[in-house]
């Protein structure tokens, strides 16, 4: 290994450290609470050598929050890509949105940051930095309209609204979940998969949705694509 390709391992592994003890103690005391300082003292690093790698906290929250999303959107693209595939248009709906639950589960972290913390920057302050996940809104929206033109979802529901049903139902249930709020005899895998299949149900038998549909382009602060919980 030469030089120039050492520097640049010590260095990923400086920025590594940096972003999981900010990740760390952005998750323990608050997002507001944690200082440049305070994240240099917990790698025993000084503050201005943290402001080598990262201008700001913000950015520091943002590459997490980058991290997240990609973490969420891609665990294995290729083979669940294939997986998600061979599933039936419902099914894979259901699919989907499990593995928003799941990731709740994997990475408990990254979901308190980004979709728990109402301190933190959202993240469309880093509009194009973050096009990634607003293509993952247009591709669970495409998802359902596919539903819909298959028949098996009524023409009434409005992909944008069912989006949202679906994406409070189990982001809700994550957050009892790591904020320990459910009773010593509920089971929280069963009551997400329950919210799934009852939300699922009730847009194929034609619940009437009071909500108005929502523009995709202006409709970008749901959790799906806004690091902040709403």
């Amino acid at each position: 290994m030469g030089i120039k390709e050492r520097q640049e391992r010590d260095r990923e592994a400086v920025r590594r450290s940096i972003l999981d003890a900010a990740r760390d103690l952005f998750v323990t005391e608050g997002y507001e609470h944690v200082s440049i300082r305070k994240i240099a003292e917990r790698i025993e690093y000084s503050p201005a050598a943290i402001y080598s790698y990262f201008p700001s906290k913000d950015d520091i929250f943002f590459a997490l929050a980058e991290e997240g999303f990609r973490l969420l959107g891609d665990p294995a693209a290729a083979e669940q890509r294939r997986q998600l595939d061979a599933l039936p248009p419902l099914e894979r709906i259901r699919a989907i949105f499990w593995r928003v639950y799941e990731f709740s589960r994997q990475h408990p972290q990254y979901f308190e940051l980004m979709f728990v913390d109402r301190s933190v920057p959202r993240i469309t302050r880093e509009y194009e930095r973050f096009a990634f996940a607003r293509e993952t809104k247009r591709r669970l929206i495409a998802e359902l309209e596919r539903c819909i033109e298959a028949g098996v979802l009524p023409p009434t529901v409005k992909p944008t609204v069912a989006l949202r049903l679906l994406t409070v139902g189990v982001i809700g249930v994550a957050v009892l979940r790591t904020s320990e709020r459910l009773g010593p005899a509920e089971n929280a895998d069963l009551l997400a998969a329950d919210v799934l299949d009852a939300t699922l149900a009730g847009l194929r038998a034609g619940v009437v949705l009071q909500s108005p549909a929502q523009d995709l382009d202006c409709g970008m602060s749901d959790p799906l694509a806004d690091a902040e919980a709403s």
